[in-house]
Protein backbone atom coordinates (compact mmCIF):
# COMPACT_ATOMS: atom_id res chain seq x y z
CA UNK A 1 0.00 0.00 0.00
CA UNK A 2 1.38 3.40 -1.00
CA UNK A 3 2.19 6.05 1.58
CA UNK A 4 2.58 9.78 0.96
CA UNK A 5 6.38 9.78 0.88
CA UNK A 6 8.43 10.29 -2.28
CA UNK A 7 11.90 8.93 -3.05
CA UNK A 8 14.51 9.35 -5.77
CA UNK A 9 17.07 6.70 -6.72
CA UNK A 10 20.56 7.85 -7.72
CA UNK A 11 22.87 5.41 -9.54
CA UNK A 12 19.69 3.38 -9.78
CA UNK A 13 20.79 0.67 -12.21
CA UNK A 14 17.76 -1.49 -12.92
CA UNK A 15 16.23 -0.37 -9.61
CA UNK A 16 16.56 -3.18 -7.07
CA UNK A 17 16.81 -0.81 -4.10
CA UNK A 18 13.94 1.38 -5.29
CA UNK A 19 11.84 -1.72 -6.05
CA UNK A 20 12.22 -2.59 -2.37
CA UNK A 21 11.19 0.93 -1.38
CA UNK A 22 8.19 0.67 -3.72
CA UNK A 23 7.19 -2.54 -1.95
CA UNK A 24 7.47 -0.66 1.35
CA UNK A 25 4.97 1.87 -0.02
CA UNK A 26 7.15 4.72 -1.29
CA UNK A 27 6.41 6.60 -4.49
CA UNK A 28 9.52 6.57 -6.69
CA UNK A 29 9.75 9.82 -8.66
CA UNK A 30 12.89 9.28 -10.71
CA UNK A 31 15.79 6.88 -11.18
CA UNK A 32 19.09 8.31 -12.46
CA UNK A 33 21.85 6.30 -14.13
CA UNK A 34 24.11 6.37 -17.18
CA UNK A 35 23.30 2.83 -18.40
CA UNK A 36 20.48 2.98 -20.95
CA UNK A 37 19.65 -0.75 -20.83
CA UNK A 38 19.38 -0.61 -17.02
CA UNK A 39 17.15 2.46 -17.29
CA UNK A 40 14.93 0.65 -19.80
CA UNK A 41 14.50 -2.06 -17.19
CA UNK A 42 13.93 0.54 -14.46
CA UNK A 43 11.14 2.36 -16.27
CA UNK A 44 9.39 -0.90 -17.24
CA UNK A 45 9.20 -2.01 -13.60
CA UNK A 46 8.59 1.22 -11.67
CA UNK A 47 5.09 2.47 -12.37
CA UNK A 48 5.00 6.22 -12.95
CA UNK A 49 8.72 6.78 -12.33
CA UNK A 50 10.90 8.68 -14.78
CA UNK A 51 14.19 7.14 -15.95
CA UNK A 52 16.81 9.85 -16.39
CA UNK A 53 20.09 9.18 -18.19
CA UNK A 54 22.41 11.85 -16.83
CA UNK A 55 25.72 12.73 -15.21
CA UNK A 56 25.13 13.29 -11.51
CA UNK A 57 28.23 15.43 -11.18
CA UNK A 58 26.56 18.21 -13.22
CA UNK A 59 24.29 20.90 -11.74
CA UNK A 60 22.01 20.60 -14.77
CA UNK A 61 21.14 17.08 -13.59
CA UNK A 62 20.11 18.46 -10.19
CA UNK A 63 17.93 21.02 -11.97
CA UNK A 64 16.35 18.32 -14.15
CA UNK A 65 15.48 16.25 -11.07
CA UNK A 66 13.84 19.32 -9.52
CA UNK A 67 11.88 19.84 -12.71
CA UNK A 68 10.68 16.21 -12.71
CA UNK A 69 9.72 16.37 -9.03
CA UNK A 70 7.73 19.56 -9.57
CA UNK A 71 5.68 20.38 -6.50
CA UNK A 72 6.38 17.01 -4.89
CA UNK A 73 8.61 16.92 -1.84
CA UNK A 74 11.67 14.66 -2.08
CA UNK A 75 11.40 12.86 1.25
CA UNK A 76 14.04 10.17 0.80
CA UNK A 77 17.17 9.85 -1.33
CA UNK A 78 18.55 6.37 -2.00
CA UNK A 79 21.87 5.92 -3.76
CA UNK A 80 24.62 3.47 -4.60
CA UNK A 81 27.48 5.68 -5.82
CA UNK A 82 30.75 4.15 -7.02
CA UNK A 83 33.52 4.44 -4.45
CA UNK A 84 36.56 3.28 -6.45
CA UNK A 85 37.95 6.82 -6.43
CA UNK A 86 38.56 6.70 -2.69
CA UNK A 87 40.87 3.71 -3.15
CA UNK A 88 43.09 5.92 -5.30
CA UNK A 89 42.84 9.28 -3.57
CA UNK A 90 42.86 8.32 0.11
CA UNK A 91 41.22 10.24 2.95
CA UNK A 92 43.34 13.39 2.58
CA UNK A 93 42.02 14.04 -0.92
CA UNK A 94 38.33 13.40 -0.23
CA UNK A 95 37.29 16.22 -2.58
CA UNK A 96 39.40 14.92 -5.46
CA UNK A 97 37.79 14.96 -8.92
CA UNK A 98 37.83 11.15 -8.97
CA UNK A 99 35.32 11.14 -6.11
CA UNK A 100 32.93 13.51 -7.88
CA UNK A 101 30.06 11.02 -8.11
CA UNK A 102 30.13 10.23 -4.40
CA UNK A 103 30.40 13.94 -3.65
CA UNK A 104 27.35 14.50 -5.88
CA UNK A 105 25.23 12.41 -3.52
CA UNK A 106 26.40 14.49 -0.55
CA UNK A 107 25.59 17.66 -2.49
CA UNK A 108 22.17 16.29 -3.46
CA UNK A 109 21.31 15.68 0.19
CA UNK A 110 22.58 19.17 1.06
CA UNK A 111 20.40 20.81 -1.61
CA UNK A 112 17.18 18.83 -1.08
CA UNK A 113 17.39 18.27 2.69
CA UNK A 114 15.34 15.04 2.57
CA UNK A 115 13.90 13.53 5.71
CA UNK A 116 16.16 10.50 5.26
CA UNK A 117 18.69 8.91 2.97
CA UNK A 118 20.24 5.52 2.30
CA UNK A 119 23.65 5.05 0.69
CA UNK A 120 24.85 1.53 -0.08
CA UNK A 121 28.37 0.39 -0.88
CA UNK A 122 30.71 -2.57 -0.78
CA UNK A 123 31.63 -3.76 2.74
CA UNK A 124 35.32 -3.02 2.15
CA UNK A 125 34.59 0.68 2.28
CA UNK A 126 34.07 0.39 6.05
CA UNK A 127 37.74 -0.44 6.60
CA UNK A 128 39.30 1.43 3.67
CA UNK A 129 42.27 3.46 4.97
CA UNK A 130 41.54 2.12 8.46
CA UNK A 131 37.99 3.49 8.36
CA UNK A 132 39.01 7.07 7.62
CA UNK A 133 36.84 7.33 4.46
CA UNK A 134 33.78 6.03 6.32
CA UNK A 135 34.44 8.44 9.21
CA UNK A 136 34.75 11.41 6.84
CA UNK A 137 31.38 10.55 5.25
CA UNK A 138 29.75 10.33 8.68
CA UNK A 139 31.31 13.66 9.71
CA UNK A 140 30.11 15.51 6.61
CA UNK A 141 26.52 14.40 6.97
CA UNK A 142 26.51 15.21 10.70
CA UNK A 143 27.64 18.75 9.84
CA UNK A 144 24.65 19.00 7.49
CA UNK A 145 22.21 18.24 10.31
CA UNK A 146 21.73 14.49 10.01
CA UNK A 147 21.89 11.74 12.56
CA UNK A 148 23.76 9.02 10.70
CA UNK A 149 24.98 5.50 11.29
CA UNK A 150 26.39 2.74 9.11
CA UNK A 151 26.28 -1.03 9.32
CA UNK A 152 27.19 -4.03 7.19
CA UNK A 153 23.98 -5.96 6.46
CA UNK A 154 23.70 -9.46 5.00
CA UNK A 155 20.86 -9.90 2.51
CA UNK A 156 20.23 -13.48 3.69
CA UNK A 157 19.10 -12.07 7.06
CA UNK A 158 16.15 -10.47 5.24
CA UNK A 159 14.94 -13.46 3.25
CA UNK A 160 17.21 -13.23 0.20
CA UNK A 161 18.56 -16.69 -0.76
CA UNK A 162 22.08 -15.35 -1.15
CA UNK A 163 25.04 -14.41 1.03
CA UNK A 164 25.46 -10.81 -0.06
CA UNK A 165 26.86 -8.18 2.29
CA UNK A 166 26.53 -4.44 1.79
CA UNK A 167 27.65 -1.43 3.80
CA UNK A 168 24.60 0.75 4.44
CA UNK A 169 24.67 4.37 5.57
CA UNK A 170 21.35 5.53 7.01
CA UNK A 171 20.81 9.22 7.68
CA UNK A 172 17.81 10.79 9.39
CA UNK A 173 17.36 14.56 9.60
CA UNK A 174 17.99 15.72 13.17
CA UNK A 175 14.50 17.19 13.60
CA UNK A 176 12.92 13.83 12.74
CA UNK A 177 14.73 11.10 14.64
CA UNK A 178 17.57 8.61 14.85
CA UNK A 179 18.58 5.91 12.35
CA UNK A 180 17.51 2.39 13.19
CA UNK A 181 18.46 -0.57 11.04
CA UNK A 182 15.97 -3.38 10.42
CA UNK A 183 16.18 -6.43 12.65
CA UNK A 184 17.26 -9.69 11.01
CA UNK A 185 14.28 -11.83 10.01
CA UNK A 186 16.21 -15.04 9.31
CA UNK A 187 19.13 -16.85 10.93
CA UNK A 188 21.77 -19.11 9.35
CA UNK A 189 19.62 -22.07 10.41
CA UNK A 190 16.57 -20.69 8.59
CA UNK A 191 18.20 -19.02 5.57
CA UNK A 192 16.45 -19.57 2.27
CA UNK A 193 18.43 -21.80 -0.08
CA UNK A 194 19.11 -22.00 -3.81
CA UNK A 195 16.72 -24.93 -4.03
CA UNK A 196 14.05 -22.93 -2.18
CA UNK A 197 14.55 -20.20 -4.77
CA UNK A 198 14.66 -21.87 -8.17
CA UNK A 199 13.74 -25.58 -8.05
CA UNK A 200 10.35 -24.92 -9.68
CA UNK A 201 11.83 -23.35 -12.84
CA UNK A 202 12.16 -25.39 -16.08
CA UNK A 203 15.43 -27.35 -16.14
CA UNK A 204 16.30 -26.53 -19.80
CA UNK A 205 17.78 -30.01 -20.25
CA UNK A 206 16.45 -30.23 -23.80
CA UNK A 207 17.52 -26.83 -25.08
CA UNK A 208 18.19 -23.28 -23.98
CA UNK A 209 14.54 -22.26 -23.77
CA UNK A 210 13.26 -18.83 -24.80
CA UNK A 211 12.98 -15.34 -23.38
CA UNK A 212 9.27 -15.90 -22.80
CA UNK A 213 8.02 -19.32 -21.75
CA UNK A 214 5.63 -21.17 -19.49
CA UNK A 215 6.14 -22.54 -16.00
CA UNK A 216 6.53 -26.32 -16.06
CA UNK A 217 5.18 -26.94 -12.54
CA UNK A 218 3.51 -25.33 -9.59
CA UNK A 219 5.58 -23.43 -7.03
CA UNK A 220 6.85 -25.66 -4.23
CA UNK A 221 8.15 -23.33 -1.51
CA UNK A 222 6.73 -20.19 0.09
CA UNK A 223 9.56 -18.20 -1.48
CA UNK A 224 8.67 -19.49 -4.95
CA UNK A 225 5.05 -18.48 -4.36
CA UNK A 226 6.22 -15.05 -3.24
CA UNK A 227 8.39 -14.60 -6.33
CA UNK A 228 5.70 -15.77 -8.75
CA UNK A 229 2.87 -13.68 -7.33
CA UNK A 230 0.23 -13.59 -10.07
CA UNK A 231 2.75 -14.06 -12.90
CA UNK A 232 1.64 -16.50 -15.60
CA UNK A 233 4.43 -15.97 -18.14
CA UNK A 234 8.06 -16.80 -17.35
CA UNK A 235 10.47 -14.11 -18.56
CA UNK A 236 14.27 -14.02 -18.92
CA UNK A 237 14.68 -17.79 -18.43
CA UNK A 238 17.01 -18.32 -21.37
CA UNK A 239 19.88 -20.79 -21.06
CA UNK A 240 23.45 -20.55 -22.30
CA UNK A 241 24.78 -22.70 -25.13
CA UNK A 242 27.98 -23.92 -23.47
CA UNK A 243 30.74 -25.72 -25.31
CA UNK A 244 31.04 -29.44 -24.68
CA UNK A 245 34.30 -28.79 -22.84
CA UNK A 246 32.56 -26.51 -20.34
CA UNK A 247 29.76 -29.04 -19.82
CA UNK A 248 32.22 -31.88 -19.33
CA UNK A 249 34.30 -29.83 -16.90
CA UNK A 250 31.47 -28.65 -14.65
CA UNK A 251 30.03 -32.20 -14.66
CA UNK A 252 33.10 -33.21 -12.64
CA UNK A 253 32.43 -30.61 -9.90
CA UNK A 254 30.23 -31.84 -7.03
CA UNK A 255 27.41 -29.75 -5.60
CA UNK A 256 28.96 -26.90 -3.59
CA UNK A 257 32.43 -27.60 -5.03
CA UNK A 258 34.80 -25.58 -7.22
CA UNK A 259 37.96 -25.88 -9.36
CA UNK A 260 39.81 -27.57 -6.51
CA UNK A 261 37.61 -30.64 -7.03
CA UNK A 262 38.64 -31.06 -10.66
CA UNK A 263 41.08 -33.82 -11.70
CA UNK A 264 44.57 -32.72 -12.82
CA UNK A 265 44.52 -31.16 -16.28
CA UNK A 266 40.87 -30.06 -16.14
CA UNK A 267 39.65 -26.46 -15.92
CA UNK A 268 43.08 -24.96 -16.52
CA UNK A 269 41.55 -21.90 -18.21
CA UNK A 270 40.06 -20.64 -14.94
CA UNK A 271 41.97 -20.90 -11.68
CA UNK A 272 40.92 -18.40 -9.04
CA UNK A 273 38.84 -18.72 -5.90
CA UNK A 274 35.43 -18.52 -7.63
CA UNK A 275 36.28 -20.55 -10.74
CA UNK A 276 34.08 -23.53 -11.65
CA UNK A 277 31.93 -23.05 -8.54
CA UNK A 278 28.79 -25.17 -8.39
CA UNK A 279 26.05 -23.77 -6.18
CA UNK A 280 24.94 -25.74 -3.14
CA UNK A 281 21.20 -26.34 -3.46
CA UNK A 282 20.82 -26.63 0.31
CA UNK A 283 22.47 -23.30 1.12
CA UNK A 284 22.06 -19.68 0.04
CA UNK A 285 23.87 -18.71 -3.15
CA UNK A 286 27.30 -17.16 -3.14
CA UNK A 287 27.21 -13.48 -4.09
CA UNK A 288 25.65 -13.20 -7.54
CA UNK A 289 28.07 -11.15 -9.65
CA UNK A 290 27.80 -9.26 -12.93
CA UNK A 291 29.56 -11.81 -15.10
CA UNK A 292 27.62 -14.98 -14.21
CA UNK A 293 30.39 -17.05 -15.78
CA UNK A 294 31.76 -18.69 -12.65
CA UNK A 295 28.69 -19.86 -10.72
CA UNK A 296 27.01 -22.99 -12.04
CA UNK A 297 23.61 -24.50 -11.27
CA UNK A 298 23.60 -26.87 -8.29
CA UNK A 299 22.16 -29.71 -10.41
CA UNK A 300 22.50 -28.93 -14.12
CA UNK A 301 25.71 -28.41 -16.08
CA UNK A 302 25.13 -24.77 -16.98
CA UNK A 303 25.27 -21.32 -15.47
CA UNK A 304 22.01 -19.98 -14.03
CA UNK A 305 19.67 -18.10 -16.33
CA UNK A 306 18.98 -14.41 -15.77
CA UNK A 307 15.69 -15.38 -14.11
CA UNK A 308 17.37 -17.88 -11.78
CA UNK A 309 19.94 -15.26 -10.79
CA UNK A 310 17.15 -12.71 -10.35
CA UNK A 311 15.31 -15.14 -8.06
CA UNK A 312 18.49 -15.50 -5.98
CA UNK A 313 18.55 -11.69 -5.78
CA UNK A 314 14.83 -11.63 -4.73
CA UNK A 315 13.50 -9.96 -7.88
CA UNK A 316 9.91 -11.13 -8.41
CA UNK A 317 9.08 -12.92 -11.65
CA UNK A 318 7.04 -9.98 -12.96
CA UNK A 319 10.19 -7.80 -12.87
CA UNK A 320 11.29 -8.03 -16.50
CA UNK A 321 14.87 -7.30 -17.54
CA UNK A 322 15.58 -5.46 -20.79
CA UNK A 323 18.59 -5.44 -23.11
CA UNK A 324 20.89 -8.23 -24.23
CA UNK A 325 21.42 -11.24 -21.99
CA UNK A 326 24.85 -9.88 -21.02
CA UNK A 327 23.29 -6.52 -20.10
CA UNK A 328 20.54 -8.26 -18.11
CA UNK A 329 23.12 -10.30 -16.20
CA UNK A 330 25.06 -7.14 -15.37
CA UNK A 331 21.88 -5.46 -14.12
CA UNK A 332 21.03 -8.37 -11.84
CA UNK A 333 24.56 -8.64 -10.46
CA UNK A 334 24.88 -4.91 -9.77
CA UNK A 335 21.54 -4.61 -7.98
CA UNK A 336 20.62 -4.36 -4.33
CA UNK A 337 18.23 -7.25 -3.56
CA UNK A 338 14.67 -5.87 -3.41
CA UNK A 339 13.88 -7.73 -0.16
CA UNK A 340 16.83 -6.00 1.52
CA UNK A 341 15.62 -2.71 0.05
CA UNK A 342 12.14 -3.37 1.37
CA UNK A 343 13.44 -4.01 4.90
CA UNK A 344 15.36 -0.71 4.78
CA UNK A 345 12.34 1.12 3.34
CA UNK A 346 10.06 -0.17 6.08
CA UNK A 347 12.54 0.93 8.75
CA UNK A 348 12.84 4.41 7.22
CA UNK A 349 9.05 4.65 6.94
CA UNK A 350 8.56 3.94 10.64
CA UNK A 351 11.04 6.67 11.56
CA UNK A 352 9.86 9.46 9.26
CA UNK A 353 6.18 8.76 9.91
CA UNK A 354 6.75 8.92 13.66
CA UNK A 355 6.10 5.23 14.35
CA UNK A 356 9.70 4.33 15.09
CA UNK A 357 10.48 6.67 17.96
Amino acid sequence: MKNNFNAIDLFAGCGGLSKGFMNAGFNIIVGVDNDQAALDTFVKNHDGAVALKADLSLQETFDKIKEIAGERQIDVIIAGPPCQGFSLTGPRNFDDERNKLYLAVIEMVKQYQPKAFIIENVPGMATLYKGQIKDEILKRFKKMGYNIDCKILCAADYGVPQIRKRLIFMGIREDIGEPKFPEAMFTPETYRTCRDAISDLPDLKNGIGSDESEYSQEPITEYQKLMRGNCTVLHNHLGTNHTQMVKDTIALVPEGGNYKDLPPGWGESRKFHMAWTRLNGNAPARTVDTGHRNLFHYEYNRIPTVRESARMQSFPDDFIFMGTKTQQSRQVGNAVPPLLGQALGESILKIISGDGK
